[in-house]
């Protein structure tokens, strides 16, 4: 079972400066093979099918909360995308080309069917599929496909933050590559203490420290990568046996922290005429205010 909030992880810069290009990379770190909707239902299955969680449920914890996590992930790329398509277009009669603008653009779909918005699709406009779920059923060997997974995630964040210096892709791909850490530490200690191998000694894969990224650095100097949220009120919490000891890059100490970290309101998205969005006139509002007072019995 979820709960859902009417926020977002961090509060993303709304700027003036549309970038459709910028947005079609960071599609990749959405639908991508080693994107977030990849990293979510790779986990989110994995918790549907766990077997023994009570046996294992340390395991299964960390699992679960980090499975919470990605689908704020998910959200949060979504609205970078969005953050780096506005403002691509503007208003003008049909006959004006009022998307002119855009036909060049190299993922032309945020446009044609998707009102310049995020879509689960990667960098190329190939549809996000189910076949990037990876679930053996075996513990050990679903616990290093994620730490793998994550790694490759982090490879991809990184190539996506040296494509372009839009302020809000910057924001969202610092902030991810200090959480996806978390993960790959988190997925390491739980591969030590099921195999013994100690695994955090690869890390971080690639080798460049998320410090070298200004956007990541101020992150890392709050200590966001040293937390790790079970995401519930009172359930997951075992995973403060796996997560626990110092940090393997910077020996800082481990937390963990039972609920959710502080969210930020999502940014109101304004009308896109020109793409016919939403649809709704002022006098189509006004008439709509009119009946849900009459639903609601509200006077004037």
């Amino acid at each position: 079972m979820f709960k859902r909030l009417d926020e977002i992880l961090i509060e993303i810069p709304n700027v003036e400066k549309p970038d459709p290009n910028a947005a079609a990379a960071i599609q990749e770190l959405l639908g991508g093979k080693f994107g977030e909707m990849s990293t979510l239902n790779n986990y989110l299955y994995q918790s549907f099918n766990f077997r023994s969680k009570e046996k294992l449920k340390p395991f299964y914890d960390l699992v679960m909360s980090i499975t919470a996590e990605e689908l704020g992930h998910v959200e949060l790329v979504s609205h970078g995308i969005n953050h780096c398509l506005r403002g691509s277009t503007e208003y003008k009669e049909p006959d004006q080309t009022p998307l002119g603008s855009v036909k060049d653009a190299r993922l032309s779909y945020h446009f044609l069917a998707g009102a310049q918005g995020a879509m689960p699709f990667d960098s190329m406009g190939n549809p996000w599929t189910g076949a990037n779920v990876f679930n053996s059923g075996n513990l050990v060997e679903d616990l290093l496909h994620n730490f793998f997974l994550e790694c490759g995630a982090r490879t991809h964040k990184m190539k996506v933050y040296e494509m372009t210096d839009h302020p809000a892709a910057r924001e969202v791909v610092g902030f991810l590559l200090v959480r996806g850490g978390v993960h790959v530490v988190a997925y390491a200690k739980a591969i030590e203490i099921a195999t013994g191998v100690n695994v955090t000694k690869l890390i971080p894969i690639p080798s460049l420290d998320n410090k070298a990224f200004n956007e990541a650095r101020k992150y890392e100097e709050k200590g966001v990568h040293t937390k790790l949220y079970t995401y519930s009120d009172k359930d997951f919490n075992a995973i403060d046996q796996i997560w626990k000891g110092t940090h393997p890059e910077d020996g800082q100490p481990l937390e963990v922290i039972q609920g959710i970290p502080q969210g930020f309101p999502i940014p109101e998205a304004p009308a896109v005429e020109e793409e016919f969005a939403p649809g709704i006139s002022h006098e189509d509002f006004k008439e709509i205010a009119r009946r849900l007072k009459m639903a609601g019995n509200i006077a004037d």
